[in-house]
């Protein structure tokens, strides 16, 4: 790469849960050949997929080219974070070949184009590509992409109900915004629901989308990079709900903090973020636990009811072994008092 070459960019959309952590790590492991670098924009301040991220890094992809932003969404914050962390990575030695950025859940990927329009960087980076990444069993079930007729009928038979749910419209701008759509967790979904997804997708998709079905984040980086889209130029062919407006925010969402001690059995834990989904609407769960007697880490990661959790690294010396977690919902689904109650419910370790 010269310095007269723009720099391809990668955004990494995507709801809550749909495995971009998981596809940028195994990016990371077989590059194609390109210098990674990779910037991390999370909801709330536990970095739990900048951890996870660093934990893959390999000498295409070392460390100090993973870079987590948790002030806020990077499209909110250009000039504070966004531009400053990539002017850093452009000035690595050696240079990265080519920048993913993985966005949180809640992002709308349309005002981050607009941010590489930015003077200070525009002449030296283009997007290469937005890719959508979209969760097989939960799109064909309904609950990001809502069925219209069912919309339409709700709204006659209440008129109070006048538009549809804030995660039906991040979605739906996600799938709009995108060059590639990754359909991911196929296999729990079934043949059906995956037939499901990919009409859901079709129909909300503003344009004809290639749509590939990826499991465990396993991908041909030939397929998702090198698209050469420059879809910073492209704006027009990406609709979005939220077209015209002067900014956005994210006040339909809220996340809390929650410190929890060490517990005595993991099992424990997930029984009480699986009740937390169906008792409060929980859409997201995240972080770290210690449990009693296991020399490692305890990292979860949920989405709704469905928990996943894996010892992911020894605690370093300097570390105190207590857990945190993220918990991310909708404004109104969030009760701090009663999650955390919920939460340190869970049977704590024995003292001593």
């Amino acid at each position: 790469m010269t310095d007269l070459t723009k720099l391809p960019i990668t955004v990494i959309t995507g709801f809550l849960g749909s495995g971009k952590t998981t596809l940028i790590s195994q990016l990371m492991q077989a590059p194609g050949g390109r210098r990674l670098a990779v910037v991390v924009n999370e909801f709330g301040d536990v970095g739990v997929d900048g951890d996870i991220l660093k934990s893959c890094a390999i000498p295409d992809c070392p460390a100090e080219n993973i870079v987590e932003l948790a002030n806020g969404c990077i499209c909110c914050t250009v000039a504070d974070d966004f531009i400053p962390t990539i002017e850093a990575l452009m000035a690595l030695e050696p240079r990265p070949d080519h920048i993913l950025i993985e966005t949180s859940g809640l992002a709308l990927p349309k005002p981050l184009l607009r941010a590489f329009d930015w003077p200070d960087i525009r002449a030296r980076i283009t997007v290469d590509g937005v890719i959508a990444l979209a969760d097989a069993e939960a799109v064909a079930a309904g609950r990001f992409a809502p069925n219209v007729a069912a919309v339409d009928a709700q709204r006659a038979a209440d008129d109070s109900i006048d538009h549809e749910t804030p995660l039906s419209e991040v979605f739906e701008d996600q799938i709009s915004c995108a060059d590639i759509v990754v359909l991911t967790k196929p296999d729990l979904a079934g043949r059906e629901g995956v037939a499901r997804a990919r009409d859901i997708i079709a129909a909300q998709a503003s344009r004809s989308l290639p749509v590939v079905e990826v499991a465990e984040g396993a991908i041909d980086p030939r397929i998702i990079l090198g698209l050469g889209a420059a879809a910073e130029n492209d704006l027009d062919a990406r609709p979005s709900h939220h077209d015209g407006a002067p900014d956005h925010d994210h006040d339909d969402f809220e996340s809390i903090v929650v410190d929890i001690p060490e517990l005595a059995d993991a099992a424990d834990l997930v029984a009480a973020i699986e009740g937390l989904a169906r008792s409060h609407n929980i859409l997201r769960v995240k972080g770290h636990a210690s449990v009693a007697g296991k020399p490692m880490r305890l990292l979860v990661q949920a989405v709704g009811a469905r928990v996943r959790h894996q010892y992911d690294r020894p605690w370093a010396p300097h570390e105190a072994r207590r857990g945190r977690l993220v918990v991310i919902a909708e404004h109104d689904d969030i009760h701090p008092d009663q999650i955390r109650a919920a939460l340190h419910a869970v049977t704590p370790a024995p003292a001593g």
